[in-house]
């Protein structure tokens, strides 16, 4: 079984809880998956990590206990290949808009006879060709999470969620927040009620559905939205708020503005 699917179902109605990783140094993602996080989305798509810089992140995490998801830079049949093939299990494709694309996203993972992943029986996917029986069985490991990040796509969630290897949602506030015209809040309350209606419909359906806040407030609001999946934060943000924080308690001077608004992450 994926392995991120079988940390949602073991969780049970606790959360587990996660954080982006976005510095794109393996030291700083083997350093967060020892800090005690679930889960971490390996983001390819606002940060400069590459294929091989994939790679190193996975290395680097292999050995912690953090599950990694990756998130690639688009919904793209080659990018998702290319992903995979790097040792990749759960992916987060963006700006999922509906059911056809969201079966593009969920084709582009699995091999003939349920998608159409180009066969690579050599690589990090097989670990070097050890792994017995893998062109057969390789489909049943993989995950994939789309993510709902316009009204539109949240207004066809019951229509995405009802296709097939869709493992799990995902709500992405800014994007959200910025298509509803509230670029940057995140905590408006026109984006807080379309969240809210979005975790209810697919609480509805048993479908596991997550999202990103900035604060450990901003957390506590999802969870009691009833979030089945929550990340707080990311490296840099993390680094950059200690950092400030730091910095403030020693200085006569005033502190710094925040790097980040109350709902970024």
């Amino acid at each position: 079984m994926n392995t991120f699917k079988q940390l949602l179902h073991d969780a049970g109605d606790t959360p587990p809880i996660g954080t982006w990783i976005m510095s794109a140094s393996p030291i700083v993602a083997e350093a967060i998956g020892h800090a005690g996080f679930r889960w971490g989305v390996l983001d390819m798509e606002h940060t400069p990590i590459d294929l091989m810089g994939l790679v190193h992140l996975l290395q680097a995490v292999g050995c912690t206990g953090l599950e990694p998801v990756v998130r690639v830079p688009w919904n793209d049949t080659v990018t998702i290949k290319r992903v995979l093939d790097a040792g990749a299990k759960t992916l987060l494709v963006p700006f999922v808009q509906d059911a056809e694309e969201a079966r593009a996203a969920v084709a582009a993972t699995r091999y003939p006879g349920e998608g159409r992943r180009g066969l690579a029986a050599m690589g990090r996917a097989s670990r070097f060709g050890t792994v017995p029986d893998f062109a057969t069985t390789e489909n049943t490991r993989i995950g994939v999470i789309v993510q709902l990040e316009t009204a539109e796509a949240i207004a066809r969630l019951e229509e995405i969620a009802a296709v097939p290897g869709v493992d799990a949602l995902f709500i992405g506030p800014g994007d959200l927040s910025a298509t509803m015209g509230h670029v940057g809040q995140l905590m408006h309350p026109e984006v807080l009620a379309l969240t809210a209606d979005a975790v209810r419909r697919a609480r509805k359906l048993g479908m596991p559905i997550g999202t990103v806040g900035g604060t450990p407030d901003v957390v506590a609001k999802y969870r009691e939205m009833g979030f089945t999946f929550l990340a707080i934060g990311s490296d840099l943000g993390l680094l950059m708020r200690s950092a400030q924080g730091a910095l403030a308690a020693v200085s006569s001077q005033a502190a710094p503005a925040p790097a980040s608004s109350a709902g970024a992450y």
